[in-house]
């Protein structure tokens, strides 16, 4: 029977991560979309830089993995965050979690584009599946009826996250989950500062007057993605992919209930009918592995 104290940290990390969507909306009303971005990365990175060297378990990357933790750190950072927070400012928190849970749908069919892995009949039924949901939910569950501007970017978003993991399992065969976590984070918060330059350029970069919205960003920084992600990954090592995947079920849901009670965001029906179907579409496309997945960077710079 799996550890207790595991299973509960996988619970704590589902409910984080499903609050981080409601967070990151609420921060919203109080920084422009590039600069929180920023600010948060660059608290992640702080974090995990110090724990880093407090654990002195780092390594120099080789040229080869210099090149792949760049390209990671550009799609899963730098491309994710900027039309994340994007996304955000036009739809829901709601909706953000329900399209960037198609991801491991997304990295399925890239994998048989780009790594030539096999993919089956199930997995393609899943993928159709899921796909329908997301469609559901960008023409019926945004604040508009028919294809918002927000969703279009969550699904950008998504499409980054979901490149990145390609290059994050290239990366895992020689590098432990934790170092690839800490290298790709802060390569993609040093690229994003040109953007950030651009967003003050414009006059469009702002930020908050109150303490109390800087607390949150950090604690979501640190507790909510920096420390849940290091939860994740233990919880891979030890209860193992398939189940731990079981917990990513829970985030989007979260998100929708919660942002109904602290953003007053209405719960549609396409919303639930299109978050079923892309986790019914995530379920069928993860049924039968052959063998469990390699170990991937695990935190999640969403939420």
């Amino acid at each position: 029977m799996p550890d207790r104290t595991i299973l509960l940290k996988l619970w704590g990390v589902s409910l984080l991560w499903g609050g981080n969507y409601v967070a990151s909306a609420y921060m919203l009303r109080e920084f422009s979309p590039i600069f929180l971005s920023f600010a948060r990365l660059v608290v992640m990175s702080l974090f995990l830089i110090s724990v880093a060297m407090i654990r002195h378990s780092m390594r120099k990357p080789s040229r080869r993995e210099i090149g792949l933790l760049l390209l990671a750190g550009i799609s899963g950072t730098l491309i994710n965050q900027l039309f994340y927070f994007t996304g955000l400012q036009h739809s829901t928190a709601g909706n953000a979690a329900l399209i960037i849970a198609l991801s491991p749908i997304a990295t399925t069919l890239l994998s048989r584009i780009f790594l030539k892995e096999e993919i089956t009949l199930v997995k393609i039924s899943g993928a159709i599946v899921g796909l329908v949901g997301v469609i559901c939910i960008v023409l019926y569950g945004g604040k508009e009826l028919g294809i918002s501007k927000g969703d279009v970017y969550l699904l950008m978003a998504m499409l980054g996250m979901s490149v990145s993991l390609l290059f994050i399992r290239k990366l895992t065969v020689s590098m432990s989950s934790y170092e690839v976590t800490i290298y790709s984070t802060v390569i993609g918060t040093i690229l994003m500062s040109p953007a950030v330059g651009v967003e003050a350029w414009n006059g469009q970069l702002h930020g908050s007057h109150h303490w109390l919205v800087w607390l949150l960003l950090i604690t979501v920084a640190v507790i909510g993605q920096g420390l849940a992600g290091f939860w994740w990954n233990q919880g891979i090592a030890v209860v193992g992919p398939s189940t731990s995947a079981m917990f990513m079920n829970i985030p989007p849901f979260v998100a929708i209930i919660v942002s109904f009670f602290v953003l007053g965001d209405p719960i549609k029906a396409a919303q639930i009918g299109g978050g079923i179907l892309i986790l019914a579409g995530v379920a069928i496309t993860n049924m039968k592995r052959r063998q469990p997945q390699v170990r991937t960077a695990g935190v999640d710079v969403n939420g």
